[in-house]
């Protein structure tokens, strides 16, 4: 198990392309949230959840902790747990991605060394919400909330952080397909993951 890296679920999403709550809808014999929470649970010693201000209580076996900075999205709920953290660094992974993968997480974590931020980019651009973050982003992350400028990749471009993107070509060998990566945002994607879940299923058994 990690003792150094803590491991952050984000899990205080609106839902609004969905319309209901993402963290309850199930795919296998898993909700997203447990799916999540189960991955994370596999690779760190602490897991912590992180939910909005004015989301519904959420009934865990894990800190839950609620945005310190209302109405900032993904970057306010990633900042609340890089803030309160115990650890120099924390693995930020959304709870609406249902083929995480523990072989892929710990490659993030055997690669950082002495980055700042270990991000995904691939074809289809950077993936702020499987990535690892070191506390040096914390004055980076202060600065773009206070100007209301949410965009959680500007990170990996900001001069004075250490970067480490991780490309598709270092995944072949672990994750292929990229479906680590996979968020579930729509009906549509939900019917998607469900079809790919059955198809990779005796994959995992």
């Amino acid at each position: 198990m990690i003792a150094d890296v803590t491991g952050v679920l984000l899990a205080g999403g609106k839902s609004r392309r969905m319309g209901e709550d993402k963290r309850f809808l199930s795919i296998g014999e898993e909700t997203l949230y447990e799916h999540g929470l189960a991955v994370l649970r596999s690779v760190f010693q602490t897991v912590v959840v992180v939910i909005a201000q004015d989301s519904p209580p959420l009934a865990s076996d894990v800190p839950v902790w609620r945005d310190l900075i209302p109405d900032c999205g993904s970057l306010g709920g990633l900042y609340t747990g890089l803030k309160q953290a115990m650890t120099p660094s924390v693995f930020a992974v959304a709870c609406d991605m249902p083929f995480l993968d523990p072989v892929t997480i710990r490659y993030f974590l055997t690669v950082q060394g002495k980055a700042d931020l270990v991000m995904a980019k691939l074809p289809n651009g950077l993936h702020p919400m499987h990535a690892l973050y070191h506390r040096r982003c914390l004055p980076v992350m202060e600065s773009l909330i206070r100007e209301h400028d949410l965009k959680i990749q500007q990170l990996a471009d900001h001069p004075s952080l250490r970067v480490r993107l991780v490309t598709a070509d270092e995944l072949v060998g672990i994750d292929p397909s990229g479906r680590s990566f996979y968020n579930v945002n729509t009906p549509a994607d939900l019917r998607e993951a469900r079809s790919l879940h059955e198809k990779i299923l005796p994959e995992s058994s």
